[in-house]
């Protein structure tokens, strides 16, 4: 890279670069603090309005300042892998499972499967990247 008076230096684009790190993660920290407080806040008034809600047993109550509604959310786990994956199997359940590849265990497969190509449906998208390391003093 040339080094004209007009272009910057790398040394100059790193320092900038760090104070822009820097600042960012000083504004994070600043908001993360206040963001907790506020969910903390939104997460004690949701429990008095689910209080209110299961003491009369209502799943929406109108009120003159906006409609609270209670609902049930059903979250499912798994505690068996390995006997959930052989029912899938079994069951050609294949769909209850979500369409996204696990990057680090398919990075593992091509190494192991290299000069096979990628399988069907699969692309790859690479793209280089930026890692700045502020200097140790």
């Amino acid at each position: 890279m040339s080094n004209d008076t007009n272009e910057p230096s790398a040394a100059s684009l790193v320092r900038d670069y760090l104070d822009v790190r820097e600042a960012r993660a000083r504004i994070l920290q600043e908001y993360e603090a206040v963001d907790a407080k506020l969910k903390e806040d939104l997460s004690n008034l949701e429990a008095q309005l689910l209080a209110i809600c299961n003491s009369i047993n209502a799943d929406s109550i109108k009120t003159s300042k906006g409609t609270i509604m209670r609902k049930l959310t059903e979250r499912f786990y798994c505690e068996d892998w390995d006997g959930f994956k052989q029912f899938v199997i079994e069951n050609h359940a294949l769909d209850l499972f979500e369409k996204r590849i696990h990057q680090g265990n398919f990075k593992q497969f091509m190494a192991e499967h290299e000069g096979h190509g990628l399988p069907p449906g699969v692309n790859v998208m690479r793209e280089f990247g930026i890692t700045v390391r502020k200097v140790n003093n």
